[in-house]
């Protein structure tokens, strides 16, 4: 049997579906490649450090590269958390890392200008997909070549979404046919909606390696004479 290779799919060298786990988010961590995730969904604000290259109020952006900033924000309102200014007393942004892009200063400035539009953690044009819920790792077994991959995957994507995480190690993987336990999946549902169950939970609270009892996702290639 080959050796199980468990990895982390690079979002960027692949098809993708709506959702990028945690792990995915925190690859792009540079001021070249920065994505940040926050109230549940994904970002890319390499165009925005791009645009305000060289800005000192790009620091705190920088500085959260790859990171969830939900804390950031406040929930019910989807923007930024609001404090009072102990000195004037008057309402402001809650910026314990620093003042940011779009935030305005403490006091007027003649040199503030607030003819940008939409700031940016409210511009649409940034978002690229959902941030998982939860994401789970699976064991794939190719059974015309024995290769096996254990993939990181999002709980909420359907098979083929799956499918086109895998595509990376077979590109010929819509070829085959997907079976769990010697039922063919439906590649339109999830792995729980399929009878995959997660069970991550229980074994952590047995104390046990999880790794070691996953069940293995099938393929068949379809044109296989030896498969009936």
């Amino acid at each position: 049997m080959a050796a199980v290779s468990m990895v982390t799919l690079d979002a960027s060298a692949m098809l993708h579906s709506r959702y990028y786990s945690p792990n995915e988010v925190a690859e792009h961590n540079t001021v070249d490649d920065l994505w940040v995730s926050y109230l549940g969904r994904v970002y890319d604000l390499t165009p925005l450090a791009q645009e305000f290259q060289g800005d000192v109020l790009l620091k705190p952006i920088i500085e959260a590269a790859g990171q969830d900033i939900s804390h950031w924000f406040d929930e019910e309102r989807e923007d930024i958390r609001i404090e009072i200014d102990q000195l004037t007393n008057c309402q402001k942004y809650h910026t314990p890392r620093g003042r940011f892009i779009h935030i305005p200063p403490p006091m007027p400035q003649s040199n503030w200008f607030n003819n940008f539009g939409t700031p940016w953690w409210k511009d649409p044009k940034y978002e690229v997909g959902i941030l998982s819920e939860k994401t789970r790792y699976i064991q794939i077994i190719n059974t015309l070549t024995a290769q096996e991959q254990v993939l990181e995957v999002c709980s909420e994507e359907t098979i083929n979404e799956i499918l086109e995480r895998y595509l990376m190690y077979n590109t010929h993987a819509a070829s085959y046919t997907w079976k769990y336990d010697g039922v063919q999946l439906d590649m339109d549902k999830t792995l729980e909606e399929n009878g995959i169950v997660d069970e991550d939970e229980m074994f952590y609270e047995l104390q046990m390696e999880p790794d070691n009892y996953r069940q293995p996702i099938l393929l068949y290639f379809n044109d296989d004479l030896t498969e009936l």
